[in-house]
């Protein structure tokens, strides 16, 4: 279908938060076409202004009866909204994009990246909702899916390095906090994280389940076989918190069925849509966190053949966590949301 001077009416539920705004600056350059921008968040932030595209636009309280008139509704909200919300806002004829847990792993809503399974999106139509996947799950499979498509991965073994902007705001400010009061011997005192943040590594991001793995390496596992489309493919997970504000980094090593070689890899990766291959080691370049914050792309390198195994293969991947990760993703499936199906 032509957008071709079409503008929509969009909602962006939890719009005071990391990446409720990190929504509003990709709408803002990505040039979405706008008809109505609505934003919503809790009672407490009814009245507060936020600038879009040089006007301010004041804040509504989120309730049932929010939605009418809107065609996409982008969810940042947190889980226990968006199970309150979303089928509300669906009901009235919106399409939820929502960037929770909660129903990522439901049979009947599409969990999406547009670069690996946009077809996926049709799928829409069941419930109204469609699920952004877990940050650091979107960012290994942007670059995987073209290596899957052509060599078919048989196993996934990834280690996460995940910025503390993955937690939310307060967990921003208690590794700042830390740091300063490093600086100034001072004790750093530690809520949002069971342990000091600063100058650590944590090897635990969310809960531990009884298998031994934390709520988000099963994330990591279940939203791959399901985004992939194939419940055999072998994959385990060990995510970390580190102290770093924006940007996750992965170690990947997977397994396939046909060998690939590095440079086939890099052939390969460097015309994937959604990412960038930086991958000249011996000039210092490589994927950095502190160079992908405000990015749009995937950064993939350190690629090399795993030499213990016949088909193996290693790669670094490093993406903006609050932008790939959710607020980028979730505008990307509302463009393919209007240029295909409303």
């Amino acid at each position: 279908m032509s957008t071709e001077n079409r503008k929509f009416n969009v909602a962006v539920a939890g719009a005071t938060g990391a990446v409720g705004g990190a929504m509003l600056d990709v709408l803002a350059r990505k040039n979405f076409p706008l008809n109505e921008l609505r934003l919503l968040a809790s009672a407490r932030s009814v009245g507060k202004k936020l600038t879009f595209r040089g006007e301010e636009i004041a804040v509504q309280e989120m309730t049932e009866d929010s939605f009418k008139g809107i065609d996409i509704a982008l969810f940042s909200a947190g889980g226990d909204r968006s199970l309150r919300f979303a089928p509300a806002a669906a009901a009235a004829g919106a399409v939820v994009v929502d960037n929770s847990s909660a129903f990522r792993m439901d049979p009947e809503i599409p969990l999406v990246v547009p670069e690996v399974n946009g077809h996926a999106i049709a799928q829409y139509k069941k419930r109204g909702i469609i699920a952004n996947p877990n940050c650091s799950t979107i960012q290994m499979l942007v670059a995987l899916k073209p290596l899957h498509d052509k060599y078919r991965i048989k196993r996934i073994v990834v280690s996460t390095y995940q910025a503390v902007s993955g937690t939310g705001a307060k967990a921003i400010e208690e590794l700042r906090a830390q740091i300063l009061a490093y600086a100034a011997d001072e004790k750093m005192v530690h809520k949002v994280y069971p342990h000091q943040i600063a100058f650590n590594c944590l090897p635990q991001i969310d809960s531990f389940l009884d298998n031994g793995y934390t709520k988000e390496e099963m994330k990591m596992v279940n939203e791959t076989r399901k985004i992939f489309e194939d419940p055999t493919i072998g994959v385990t997970a060990t995510t970390v918190r580190v102290p770093v504000f924006y940007g996750h980094s992965e170690a990947v090593n997977i397994e396939t069925e046909r060998k690939v070689t590095a440079a086939e890899a890099k052939a390969l990766l460097r015309n994937a849509p959604g990412v960038e291959l930086v991958d000249e080691p011996t000039l210092g370049r490589y994927p950095m966190a502190i160079d992908c914050a405000g990015r749009f792309e995937t950064m993939v390198g350190r690629i090399r053949e795993d030499d213990s195994i016949a088909n193996g293969l290693n790669l670094w991947v490093v993406s903006d966590n609050i932008l790939k990760g959710a607020a980028l993703n979730a505008v990307q499936i509302a463009e393919v949301l209007i240029r295909d199906y409303l």
